[in-house]
């Protein structure tokens, strides 16, 4: 007796199943597109579903009363899918016919033909029924094989990666309970798999961890938006922390089945990036740090900067205690510092919410600390006092000793502290001490580092501060030596210059300023500051400037010149502690074209006057690429090229001149614009005028002022022409150059000159294959230039004596003063220099 399923409707007869049509289409069976086909016990066809029709190309009206060997291939399948000819004897058809006959059933994959030729392996399933009266037929479906074993393939590939993978994975029904957990997720849960089967995580995890998973998996369930790398706790009863991502689960038809789930643990992930975000806020306090110690220049000064940097992004208070000789600017001390030794609170900063603690360490107090305590031990050379938790603060309070300072801050809420001293070339000037509220994450060992790190910085530059005023008049002695004594006369320029020292409050430091001749009549200006106020700062900047005029030799571009002393910068530093920053503005005239090329590394822009025709000026700032200070890795500089009216003036300084104490440098130049709009008789009037404007207080930083006209050479003092690549174009250079010192009445030099042109115009057309250019200027020598657009510069070489060529540049070199190279943005320049006849230099 068949059964209907609940809820179907029933007749007299008796139960009657009725489909259900509103289930979805899409389903299984409609990918697996299976096909129904009945027999009679002759094999003839008597049913063709559609989807046999669909599978073999046979309409119904085709097949119909046709046997079914019809569509079963001649071809036999063999084993490893090779096909071969029928053997004699009874077919497929009548095999298969055969065995319904015997058994009643049958089972296999056989090879069916399509209408159209090809053959479509098929899984077959046969039964042999009987109608009421006693008919027999015989059932068959058919689905797909490729089909059929690329479901069963997917089936797999789906349980073994359920089962194996080391990520956890689940499936939630559409109420949102469990219906399937791998064993990687209930190890990260600590619960068995049957203890997650059809429960919620709000019941399997009650608290706030499943509040939160449950609304997730409810927005996903309802919205269908995937949620990727949800972060959170790990459940109770497991530790650490799991990234998890949910995404909604539908049907081939659509229909939603609930949505799945994969986990991962991600606590060494979570652990790592918090290390990297303390690392990163411990990088930014030793910035921080560096940038307060460079600007302040005495002890009280850098002592209360040190403090405040280090609040709050280190710790909740700090405190600079600091032996009273060094605070009065006395020697350092010679032996340990004995219990009881009266120290100077210099520095105090406090966190929002922790003055009281900070009421403990009033700013220019005076404390000292009893034998036993763990703060006279670092007074007296022992090592720093980590106090990592409140019990190794009362530890430290109750050793040998009530130390009566550690005892308050443990009862106002001090979770952690530490104290280490403050060094100066061995010699402890100090204490640095640190301390967080028992609310914030304690002290660690990499803390201790970098206390360790910001007390070794505190103790150098405390000690620097001290003997700044001892240094100050060495440093302006030695720095008045270091600077150009006097300056060139050359031709097409006007040069002033003013250089004012620092006073009392600012000592001398590494202002300075050059102008360097060049070849043909060209002149290098450059402005620089040196960071620091001091005998070293002094120093450096003589190395640095000797390394900018010896480079500057070389004929460099401005940007390849500053990249070349920023490479070089770690040789000017004064040690490892102490590394070289400098600001620079280098500059190349050439009177011959009135062009300047210049860059900067972190220097205030240049200023460019011109005369107007009612004889007002014009100010404008040069716009450049702001660059990095010299010393600053990792920055390019980059060169301009500004064209300059005859006659306009370039004004080059250090920030001392528009800098000052409280207001915005940005007024400063403001102020020096305004002055230099007004009309001055001379360079030197206007030098004048700039400092009675603008340096009032004697107590600011040193003060450079460069101010050029910028003029130009003697009419027809230089010619320049472009060659093609052809041969004909070293004849042509000849004839040129030739022509060119005959209307100079430089006959005498040639013979020499043509040489050398020959020489570079041939080393062009052998390897550039390009535009050639030839450039003359007479100055206070004879300058030529031949430039081509290969970027590579060429290399004097000791050619063999069977070497048909190489020997150019050495004779370039041999017979020219001086010579160089110097690379342009579209490839390179070849110079070389001859003294003009009768000039006393050969």
């Amino acid at each position: 007796m068949s059964t209907a399923p609940e809820g179907s409707p029933a007749s007299e007869d008796g139960p009657q199943w009725v489909p259900d049509n509103r289930t979805p289409t899409g389903g299984l069976l409609d990918t697996l597109r299976v096909g129904v086909v009945m027999l009679d016990t002759r094999g003839r066809v008597v049913l063709w579903s559609p989807f046999a029709e669909e599978m073999l190309g046979w309409a119904g009206e085709h097949i119909v009363g046709r046997r079914m060997d019809t569509v079963i291939s001649p071809w036999n399948v063999g084993a490893g899918g090779r096909r071969s000819r029928r053997v004699p004897g009874p077919g497929p058809a009548e095999q298969v016919l055969a065995e319904l006959l015997r058994t009643g059933r049958w089972a296999g994959v056989l090879p069916l033909r399509h209408r159209d030729g090809h053959v479509v392996r098929s899984d077959v399933r046969a039964s042999l029924l009987v109608d009421g009266d006693g008919r027999p037929f015989i059932l068959v479906s058919l689905a797909e094989t490729r089909l059929l074993r690329t479901l069963e393939r997917d089936l797999a590939i789906s349980d073994a990666v359920f089962d194996t993978s080391a990520l956890g994975i689940a499936v939630f029904d559409t109420d949102l309970r469990f219906v399937r957990v791998n064993e990687a997720l209930a190890r990260m849960n600590a619960r068995p798999r049957e203890d997650h089967i059809g429960r919620t995580v709000e019941e399997l995890f009650p608290g706030p961890t499943g509040v939160e998973l449950a609304r997730v998996q409810r927005e996903v369930l309802a919205t269908g938006r995937t949620a990727v790398d949800r972060l959170n706790e790990a459940p109770p009863g497991a530790t650490g922390f799991r990234s998890a991502s949910y995404a909604r689960v539908t049907d081939r038809g659509g229909r939603v089945l609930g949505i799945s789930c994969v986990v991962m643990d991600v606590t060494d992930r979570f652990l790592a990036s918090e290390k990297v975000e303390r690392a990163r806020v411990r990088l930014a306090v030793l910035n921080d740090v560096g940038g307060v110690l460079a600007e302040m220049m005495d002890v009280d000064h850098r002592a209360r900067a040190l403090a405040e940097a280090l609040v709050p992004g280190f710790c909740d208070y700090a405190g600079m205690l600091v032996v009273e000789d060094i605070a009065d600017g006395g020697e350092l001390p010679r032996q340990p510092l004995p219990p009881g030794t009266d120290l100077v609170i210099l520095g105090v900063a406090t966190a929002p919410g922790q003055e009281r603690v900070g009421a403990l360490l009033r700013q220019g107090g005076r404390l000292s600390f009893p034998e036993g305590s763990p703060l006279s031990d670092v007074l007296a050379g022992g090592p720093a006092w980590f106090a990592e938790s409140p019990e190794d603060l009362r530890a430290g309070a109750e050793v040998r000793v009530l130390d009566r300072r550690i005892a308050a801050a443990l009862e106002l809420g001090v979770g952690s502290l530490l104290a280490v001293p403050l060094r100066a070339r061995e010699e402890v000037l100090g204490l640095l001490v640190v301390g967080r509220s028992a609310d914030r994450q304690p002290f660690d060992r990499d803390d201790l580092s970098l206390a360790h790190e910001l007390a070794g910085r505190a103790g150098g530059a405390l000690d620097n501060a001290r003997l700044y005023a001892r240094q100050r008049e060495d440093a302006l002695m030695l720095q008045r030596s270091l600077l150009p004594q006097s300056l060139p006369d050359l031709p097409g320029v006007q040069i002033a210059y003013r250089y004012l020292p620092g006073s009392t409050g600012s000592a001398a430091g590494g202002d300075w300023f050059d102008v360097v001749p060049l070849a043909g009549g060209r002149v290098a200006f450059v402005v620089g500051d040196v960071m620091g106020h001091e005998l070293r700062a002094a120093a450096t900047m003589g190395r640095l400037r000797t390394a900018v005029r010896t480079l500057a030799a070389l004929d460099l571009a401005p940007d390849e010149l500053l990249r070349r002393v920023n490479d070089i910068s770690d040789d000017f530093a004064a040690g490892p502690d102490e590394p070289m920053m400098a600001t620079c503005v280098y500059c190349v005239y050439d009177p011959s074209t009135h062009t300047c090329v210049l860059a900067k590394a972190g220097h205030l822009p240049p200023l460019l006057i011109a005369t107007g025709v009612t004889g007002e000026h014009t100010v404008r700032p040069v716009e450049l690429p702001s660059g990095a200070p010299i010393g600053v890795g990792g920055v390019e500089f980059e060169s301009v090229e500004v064209p300059v009216a005859d006659g306009a003036v370039l004004v080059l300084y250090t920030d001392g001149l528009v800098e000052h104490r409280g207001e915005d440098i940005g007024h400063g130049l403001d102020r020096l614009v305004e002055v230099l709009r007004h009309p001055f008789d001379s360079l030197e009037d206007a030098c004048d005028a700039v400092l009675d404007e603008l340096v009032t207080d004697r107590e600011l930083d040193d003060v450079a002022l460069l101010m050029t006209r910028l003029g130009a050479l003697p009419e027809g003092s230089s010619a320049s022409w472009v060659f093609p690549a052809e041969a004909g174009a070293v004849r042509q250079a000849r004839a040129r150059v030739r022509d060119t010192l005959a209307a100079w009445r430089l006959n005498a030099l040639c013979d020499e000159t043509v040489l050398l042109v020959s020489e570079l115009v041939t080393n062009s057309l052998r390897y550039a294959h390009g535009p050639i250019g030839v450039r003359m200027v007479r100055g206070p020598s004879l300058l030529v230039e031949v430039s081509d657009p290969l970027p590579d510069p060429p290399r004097a070489r000791t050619a063999s004596h069977d070497d048909e060529g190489g020997r150019g540049m050495q004779l370039v070199a041999r017979a020219s003063r001086r010579w160089g190279t110097r690379q342009g943005p579209l490839g390179k320049t070849v110079w070389f220099e001859l003294a003009l006849p009768g000039s006393g230099s050969g």
